[in-house]
């Protein structure tokens, strides 16, 4: 569903209208499917959390995002696509090395190469694209370090993360890229076998691959799921957190004259933006109730957490961005079991970009209009392409 021009940062006004006048309705898919879209927030929370709800991709009644989205999801189970007790299983070996704790361990680091970054921005030519020399390298070179991937080659994963996030056409191409990928994350899980090092594909292939617990393509595969996710997420955070800001100077001001309001700003921009696209598709594995309707065993359901996150009854004044806000209870890293593993490590990384990148930088400012600024409707993770910034 298109969002409006006019308003870049708020849901597609379809998804609106229905989160207001049919909350829990039926809608109809690209294969014929008519799915359940939920879109207030207690009923969200309730289909997140709700065991008799599963992510199986390979049962009939899934929703799927379309026809690539079908065949990767269906022939490549992580985390995102498995129910209990395999998720259940695979998450406990991968929950120890994205705790609060290990996270905030890697602050320093980060804010490291945050102002890195920063340097090389103030020492280069203006105006400067944000995103391709900020915004994209920040995550990518922190999941490179965490994962023990090379971060010089980072052109080659972050194209093909490009292939599999945006809505590709050719389900063919797609899985050549997810394969190639998992080729060379097993290839790397083989040299960390016999060369470890301190990082988590190092230690994976230590406790989990030496004792026959994963297989290197297991591994692989979960590997590529906090690649991919684990710079792209937090890359197109960075980049329309930042872009919001811009629109509401009064609110980044509060931010660069305050280091203390960071976390904050990042919890209610999380809640602002929601910017995943594809949002969380579940299928009914039971009959169950959502909102006063029956939704019978086998019917698909896609729970929507943008609308979710502007529901007046969670949020007062929901279409305001207010980072004085309590907005933790956002549902922007889902909910549940399915809550985002590495959110720990998001919140860590956006923390310190927006804690420091007006800081060292308070007179940043677009170098050309809102309205002329290129957004990435088709993508799963709603973004803007290019951000020109000066100062």
């Amino acid at each position: 569903m298109a969002r409006a021009a006019n308003c870049p940062f708020d849901p597609a006004p379809e998804l609106t209208r229905r989160a207001e006048e049919a909350p829990v309705s039926r809608v109809k898919l690209w294969d014929g499917g008519t799915p359940w879209l939920i879109t207030r927030y207690e009923d969200v929370r309730t289909v997140l959390a709700d065991p008799r709800v599963g992510v199986d991709p390979g049962r009939p009644g899934f929703p799927h995002t379309n026809a690539v989205s079908k065949a990767r999801d269906t022939a490549m189970k992580t985390l995102m696509q498995l129910d209990p007790p395999d998720h259940t299983a695979q998450r406990r070996l991968l929950t120890p090395e994205f705790t609060v704790k290990r996270m905030e361990a890697l602050r320093p680091r980060i804010q490291r190469i945050v102002d890195d970054l920063i340097d090389g921005l103030l020492d280069g030519p203006k105006p400067v694209d944000l995103v391709a020399e900020f915004a994209l390298p920040v995550p990518s070179q922190v999941i490179c370090e965490l994962l023990g991937v090379p971060y010089a080659d980072r052109g080659y994963f972050q194209g093909v993360a490009r292939t599999l996030v945006m809505d590709e056409p050719d389900p063919g191409r797609a899985m050549a890229a997810s394969e190639e990928l998992n080729a060379y994350l097993e290839d790397l899980v083989a040299e960390k076998n016999a060369r470890p090092g301190e990082d988590l594909l190092s230690t994976l292939a230590v406790g989990q691959f030496r004792t026959g617990a994963m297989t290197s393509r297991e591994i692989a595969t979960a590997g590529q799921l906090l690649l991919v996710a684990g710079h792209d997420t937090t890359a197109a955070m960075i980049a329309l957190g930042t872009a919001a800001l811009l629109a509401n100077p009064e609110q980044l001001a509060l931010v660069r004259d305050d280091a203390t309001r960071a976390a904050g700003a990042v919890e209610e921009l999380l809640r602002y933006l929601s910017l995943t696209h594809t949002e969380a598709r579940r299928v009914a594995r039971e009959d169950l109730q959502i909102g006063g309707r029956l939704i019978r065993a086998g019917e698909g359901i896609i729970a929507v957490k943008n609308t979710a996150n502007r529901d007046p009854a969670a949020f007062p004044d929901p279409d305001t961005v207010d980072i004085r806000r309590d907005a933790r209870h956002h549902v922007a890293f889902g909910h549940g079991r399915h809550l985002c593993l590495g959110a720990p490590l998001a919140r860590v990384e956006l923390q310190v970009v927006y804690g420091t990148l007006f800081r060292r930088i308070p007179t940043l400012k677009s170098a050309v209009p809102l309205e002329e600024l290129p957004f990435d409707e088709n993508a799963i993770f709603y973004t803007v392409r290019e951000l020109p910034v000066t100062w």
